[in-house]
């Protein structure tokens, strides 16, 4: 299983600030399939550019390089807001 972490806005669409994804120990997700893995309100918010990733604590550069597996932790990070 891996987990997602869900802030702001993210977590509101969500409905929950965490989601555990059910996964097979040889599978990996990468930025499609957890897109496809996601309720498709919160896939399609994603879409938005400004959405930052981190796995496992570390951010990565670009999400469309995310590789992530069983026992990983992905945050999913939205713009902050604010003034």
């Amino acid at each position: 299983m891996a987990l997602v972490v869900l802030l702001g806005k993210l977590a509101d669409l969500a409905g929950a600030s965490t989601l555990p994804l059910p996964l097979p120990m040889s599978v990996e997700l990468n930025w499609e399939t957890l897109k496809a893995a996601l309720p498709p309100a919160l896939a399609e918010a994603l879409d938005d550019p400004r959405i930052r990733v981190a796995v496992n604590g570390a951010l990565l550069p670009n999400k469309s390089k995310l590789q992530a597996g069983a026992g990983d932790e992905i945050a999913l990070l939205p713009p902050v807001s604010g003034g």
